[in-house]
């Protein structure tokens, strides 16, 4: 299903309305909840704030905010929500090495300049220093991007994390901790990183870690039975997602109206807002469904990032493949139907 899109003014704010018809709810489904980070803008907002998802879906939708990809995983695995939207690919893997039966159904973004971490000021430690921070106190959400981000970097920059004090910190929290002087680094994203880097300084810039081969995006993902159970109501999902992405991807009238809405859902002002999705990247359907993403690339990354992950100690062990926590089905009839 593809939808005709039009802009028009509505109490001061441009709204995108569409006018396909909604997706019949199966299995009985009449409504769902779907979990999300704030201060971490992106083009879907502009679609859940209009009710593009519900009039796309035929159900009620409850989004509801997390601090972490684990966390979400969480719910997921307690039936409390039925599909997460950005969730990082380190969180999804160690669910998944754990047994949780979960599904990547597409990239949502990739940021690789959005996902860091910072050491104190103080310290004045960089990257020609960055052996320094052998026992360091570091503010780091367990299981995350960010936690896959520092390992990899300290293995890079040769720092055996177990002489390092790691404390398991949200992101936000990790932020204030730094701010008072608490932690000598931190690690997180989005408007905690922001507020990271003014206390603090990065090792490494987003194209320092690619080409490093430390790759940063997130994925929606959803319970194997849900996505069984429903395939039009995930596919229909996922296609209102890929049209926010087409919207303001292409810049201009669309992207500016667009901008002030996903502000405000993301509890974020304009200029920051505007900051933040500069430096992330909303691939299309095509390049989703491509070899360097979902067609073989997302999954031998999984398999890259549960070896790091074991090899710190931080998973009992990782699955022999990937592959089966990939199911880009519902992603592909959306970008057919």
């Amino acid at each position: 299903m593809k939808f005709q899109t039009k802009l028009m003014s509505a109490v001061a704010a441009t709204a995108l309305l569409t006018g396909a018809q909604s997706a019949t709810a199966q299995s009985g489904v009449s409504e769902i909840t779907v979990a999300y980070f704030l201060e971490w803008p992106m083009p879907f907002q502009f679609a859940k704030v209009n009710g593009m998802y519900e009039e796309a879906m035929g159900v009620d939708i409850n989004w509801v905010s997390f601090d972490t990809g684990t966390a979400m995983s969480a719910a997921m695995a307690s039936g409390d929500v039925q599909l997460a939207v950005s969730q990082g690919v380190p969180p999804f893997v160690v669910a998944a090495s754990a047994g949780q039966d979960l599904k990547v159904l597409d990239v949502a973004v990739s940021y690789s300049e959005n996902d860091n971490c910072v050491v104190a000021d103080a310290l004045e430690i960089d990257k020609e220093t960055a052996a320094d921070l052998a026992g360091k106190k570091v503010g780091v959400p367990i299981g995350t991007a960010a936690h896959y981000g520092f390992l990899s970097q300290m293995s890079h920059f040769g720092v055996d994390v177990a002489s390092m004090e790691i404390v398991d910190m949200a992101p936000a929290d990790g932020a204030a901790a730094f701010a008072q002087g608490s932690l000598d680094m931190v690690c997180g994203w989005g408007g905690a990183l922001r507020r990271m880097k003014e206390h603090g300084n990065v090792l490494l810039t987003g194209a320092e870690k690619e080409e490093l081969g430390i790759l940063v995006f997130d994925v929606t993902s959803a319970p194997a039975d849900f996505v069984a159970e429903n395939p039009d109501l995930v596919a229909a999902f996922l296609d209102v997602t890929a049209d926010a992405n087409a919207m303001w991807n292409a810049g201009g009238d669309q992207a500016a109206a667009m901008l002030p809405v996903i502000a405000q859902d993301a509890g974020m002002d304009e200029e920051a807002t505007s900051a933040t999705m500069a430096t992330f990247v909303f691939p299309s359907v095509e390049e989703q469904l491509s070899d360097k993403w979902l067609g073989g690339g997302a999954q031998d990354f999984m398999k890259g990032v549960a070896g790091v992950f074991v090899d710190a100690g931080s998973i009992a062990s990782a699955l022999d493949t990937y592959e089966d926590a990939v199911d880009s089905s519902p992603l592909a009839a959306a970008q057919g139907g």
